[in-house]
């Protein structure tokens, strides 16, 4: 268990970093984030608010679906907003072309890595994950299908408000899941291979987005 929280809230710090890491490099966002920043926008609290904010109105929503969130889940409504803060606090903008490549690029993979560690460190998925994996039970629709489905609307939504989509967001859609699926096998305890939500570990389409 020790080791198993180290995982998880290392992975939710690394998690808002790499937010942070994406917003500062000005060339897109992920799928959410760039419903976040819109909002952020729209209402004028800082993006890790935001992200809190979103992250507990999702959680409701596991109500109706019957999923049931674990310690992890509560830890990443939120600790990845407060992180995300903290980075924004932390990094500046770029200052030149390369330099916001080379930032998204890190976000991108960074990423990928906290989603590894936290998702291996077994101890409930995002509230985002939730939503996603309850919806494909619920409606018995692919990973796939639910998925595109909601990143579609946070992408439109965000957008229409302000939110900062570019080719960042497009390099997310494309890389995210390749890189948590490399990353699971190397952070998932042992022990709980098997009490993992099983669609978490073996279908890379079910992770990226791993809040």
């Amino acid at each position: 268990m020790t080791r198993r929280l180290i995982q998880l809230f290392l992975g939710l710090a690394l998690y808002g970093l790499s937010v942070g890491l994406m917003v500062r490099s000005d060339l897109g966002v992920n799928p959410w984030d760039v419903f976040h920043q819109g909002l952020s926008a729209r209402t004028g609290l800082g993006l890790g608010t935001i992200i809190i904010i979103i992250g507990a109105a999702v959680l409701l929503l596991w109500i109706p679906l019957r999923q049931r969130p674990g310690i992890g889940t509560i830890s990443n409504v939120f600790l990845i907003g407060i992180w995300t803060d903290i980075s924004l606090w932390l990094i500046p903008p770029a200052g030149s072309l390369t330099m916001a490549w080379a930032m998204l690029f890190a976000g991108v993979f960074l990423n990928g890595v906290a989603g590894g560690a936290y998702i291996g460190a077994g101890l409930g998925p995002g509230p985002r994950d939730g939503l996603m994996t309850g919806l494909v039970k619920r409606t018995g629709r692919s990973v796939r299908f639910v998925r595109t489905c909601i990143e579609l609307v946070v992408i439109a939504t965000g957008w229409v408000m302000g939110g900062t989509l570019g080719l960042g967001t497009a390099l997310y859609a494309i890389a995210i899941g390749p890189i948590v699926h490399l990353m699971l096998p190397i952070f998932t305890i042992a022990d709980e291979r098997e009490s993992a939500e099983p669609e978490l570990l073996i279908d890379p389409d079910c992770c990226p987005q791993p809040r």
